[in-house]
């Protein structure tokens, strides 16, 4: 299948994005460029998550009007993508038109066919998380109902509302996390699946009194009611590939769609997204990629926790996107949640990109320019360095292609660290003529600068175009393809940073 569609989830636009946003973003966007560079048919989905009673009461806050709001926020949002080299094809809003109808529609037609149906519901609901927690699934501070995530006090809440019939999907829902390996890593789709077992399924309020909530999409047949920001977002997904106006393009793309989710969103991206896919007749999504928190301070990183990295700090500090994609990407973790700190992710900065990658490109460019005039000629690759990069290349490739970001910048990282080694035994600045040491390196360099495109595109380019060789598909890489390496420049791709202390 040569299409891949890969979505972030939307975020809620009640302040700019974090380190926190940007974690998941980068990563999606790390898969995408690799699928671009395997020659695949991307189509990368993001965007903002722009109704509900968080938006209307922020915009409350700021004396605005929840348009006004979203649609700055909007602009923010896409200046921060733009500043971390983000590729992505569509940045969806709610509040786009097509997607308001495709929701409407959808809620019709869940309505009609007996999904949806009007009762009274009371129960203890969060205001940002945007739904009501059951006994069992809050904690309790001081003997009272607290969020679990955003650790603030649950609300009481009472009214008539729309249900979706989500207890009917029980049968099903086991059935496809048991057997159809959809969520990764697996044990998300095992607590998932235990949770379903446990506690079965309840029906869920879709709808809210518009007296409480008057941002969002009205339901089409009832205008005192806007529908479930949850329901609403979801929907994105099908909306962006063109459900509502390209069915073609729609089906196309859909059959490959991997969405990439935090693992805190995890139950509303299975239980509740498939079971709502299975009752419109959409098949599930190919893949539910889940990832764990970053921690800050022993916290998740979130505006409610206090503990927010910003991304002008990382830009800032990382001398720009590249810098700060790396460390995303290099700390990423799906089963564990990752400390971050500024101490740790200087030490990737400079071990990896500045002491090892960057090193490599500088000494080997100088020499290739003091030496041979930065004419290198095709040599035989010495045979155990020649395996040490196809071996490293296979593994890299296997990795990306299971979504293991981390473990592919390892094998790469790896691979430049024998380059230097390599250097270092060869001392091809001693020789007359290093032209089969410098061929054999410069090698290393392309196939180590392509693989990580994905990671550091900006600079991986600016390699690419000072030592004449072009960004192609891993898959298709052979040692030996160029007749002559021509080197411009040996450039000082990334400079070191000093403690927090000393800078």
């Amino acid at each position: 299948m040569n299409t891949f569609y890969i979505t972030t989830p939307i975020y809620y636009p009640n302040g700019p994005p974090h380190i926190g946003h940007a974690y998941t973003t980068v990563y999606a966007d790390v898969l995408a460029r690799f699928a671009r560079l395997i020659e695949k048919d991307v189509f990368f989905l993001t965007g903002n998550d722009e109704h509900g009673l968080k938006i209307q009461r922020f915009a409350e806050k700021l004396g605005k009007t929840p348009k006004e709001v979203v649609d700055e926020m909007a602009v923010i949002y896409r200046d921060y993508w733009l500043r971390l080299n983000i590729s992505y094809d569509y940045f969806i809003r709610t509040t786009d038109s097509v997607h308001e109808k495709v929701v409407m529609s959808g809620f019709e037609k869940l309505y009609r066919k007996g999904y949806v149906y009007r009762d009274k519901y009371g129960g203890l609901y969060c205001v940002d998380c945007e739904k009501y927690y059951l006994p069992g699934e809050y904690v309790e501070v001081e003997g009272k109902p607290y969020c679990p995530i955003h650790n603030k006090p649950l609300e009481y809440l009472e009214e008539e509302t729309y249900y979706f019939k989500l207890s009917e999907f029980k049968d099903y829902l086991l059935e496809v996390l048991r057997n159809n390996k959809i969520v990764y890593p697996e044990e998300y789709s095992l607590e998932v699946v235990s949770r379903i077992e446990k506690e079965g399924l309840r029906d869920l309020s879709i709808a809210r009194p518009v007296e409480r909530v008057s941002w969002g999409v009205k339901v089409p047949f009832d205008p005192n009611y806007v529908i479930y920001v949850w329901f609403d977002a979801l929907l994105n997904y099908i909306t962006g590939a063109g459900y509502a106006t390209d069915f073609e393009r729609f089906e196309k793309y859909w059959a490959n769609v991997h969405h990439v989710v935090g693992k805190d969103i995890l139950w509303f991206h299975t239980a509740i997204w498939f079971s709502i896919l299975k009752a419109l007749d959409i098949p599930p999504p190919k893949k539910v990629i889940v990832h764990a928190f970053l921690i800050n301070k022993g916290l998740k990183i979130g505006k409610s926790a206090g503990n927010v990295i910003s991304i002008n700090d990382l830009l800032a500090r990382y001398n720009g996107p590249d810098g700060v994609r790396y460390i995303l990407s290099r700390v990423f973790n799906m089963s564990k949640d990752s400390e971050v700190s500024f101490e740790l992710m200087d030490a990737i900065y400079n071990d990896e990109l500045a002491d090892t990658y960057g090193n490599l490109i500088r000494r080997v460019g100088a020499l290739a320019i003091k030496k041979l005039r930065g004419k290198i000629y095709r040599r035989e690759v010495d045979k155990k360095l020649s395996e040490q990069i196809m071996v490293k290349i296979g593994n890299y490739l296997e990795r990306m292609k299971n979504y293991e970001v981390p473990g592919a910048i390892i094998e790469i990282m790896d691979l430049l660290r024998e380059g230097n080694a390599y250097v270092n035994n060869t001392r091809p600045w001693e020789k007359e003529d290093p032209s089969k040491e410098l061929y054999g390196l410069l090698e290393l360099i392309r196939v180590s600068t392509i693989a990580l495109a994905p990671f550091i595109p900006s600079v991986a380019s600016k390699v690419s175009d000072e030592f004449g060789f072009k960004i192609e598909s891993p898959e298709k890489l052979r040692l030996g393809m160029l007749e002559r390496y021509s080197i411009r420049n040996a450039p000082i791709l990334f400079k070191k940073v000093l403690p927090q202390g000393n800078a």
